[in-house]
């Protein structure tokens, strides 16, 4: 089951008929929620240790469109984590064909959105979900 799923919706597409390349960065930001909290974590729980990500880099790899009507699934990994920064890969597709890769760095912040360490029961969590190198 994908971490997060929706329906293209008309206005996401462009003129081509095929979902605009910025929507896919929506996708993934929807999802990553649902990422964090697969892996033991939720984003409220963050939140309630005083506790944010902020987005620092992010890069997208299309393999083929994603169109209005279709339904885009969204699965996600964390890949690394650094001291003050994780990287989660998503993979978004529509049924079994792959629409795009997106790899996003967050830097984890605190109330003041300063970057701070990931604390270490954070660390674990993360990384029992991730993939091995």
């Amino acid at each position: 089951m994908p971490a997060w799923s929706a329906p293209v919706r008309y206005a996401e597409c462009d003129q081509q008929g095929v979902v605009f390349n910025a929507h896919y960065l929506a996708y993934a930001d929807e999802a990553v929620a649902y990422v964090l909290a697969e892996h033991g974590l939720s984003y409220g729980d963050l939140l309630a240790r005083g506790l944010d990500t902020s987005v620092v880099a992010t890069e997208l790899q299309w393999s083929s469109p994603a169109r209005w009507g279709d339904v885009v699934d969204v699965d996600g990994q964390v890949e690394r984590v650094g001291r003050t920064s994780f990287v989660v890969a998503f993979t978004i597709s529509v049924g079994d064909r792959l629409c795009c890769r997106v790899r996003t760095t967050y830097v984890l912040t605190d109330a003041q959105r300063t970057p701070t360490p990931v604390p270490d029961d954070v660390r674990a969590l993360w990384l029992r979900g991730a993939a091995a190198p």
